[in-house]
């Protein structure tokens, strides 16, 4: 996992149910924890582009449904600064889900566009990703 050179605002809490935008057999997934965030004593801990998370699938095949996965969200609706000055958000919140922790995909294609953000942090999203904006 690299750094994010982009300043992301954390716009998605824990708690919330994103869309998963594989084809792993998902839904729904709603997030529990966010791997690796530091923040002040008893603050919510939230996550942006590019944050691996781990959750719940709450919707889906029969066979992944109730399990724990780790996942990378990939789109957030809350807009985020590049460095470059453009502002950029999604229509909707999404996250993809990973066979472990070190990013590889359980899906073989990913629907819709991905940030780049994501895809500079985690090179193996990137090779099935079909639009990278």
């Amino acid at each position: 996992m690299k750094a994010v050179k982009a300043k992301l605002t954390r716009g998605i809490p824990v708690g919330a149910n994103l869309v998963v935008c594989d084809n792993s057999g998902a839904k729904i997934v709603r997030i529990f924890t966010v791997v690796g965030y530091k923040s002040v004593k008893r603050r919510l801990s939230s996550a942006s582009v590019g944050d691996l998370v781990m959750g719940s699938v709450k919707e889906g095949r029969p066979d992944i449904r109730k399990q724990v996965v780790f996942g990378i969200v990939v789109r957030q609706k809350k807009e985020y600064r590049r460095p470059n000055g453009e502002r950029i958000k999604f229509e909707d919140n999404a996250l993809i889900v990973l066979k472990d922790n070190k990013g590889n995909p359980r899906g073989t294609m990913i629907k819709g566009p991905i940030a780049k953000e994501a895809v500079d942090r985690w090179a193996n999203i990137g090779k099935i990703a079909s639009i990278v904006i």
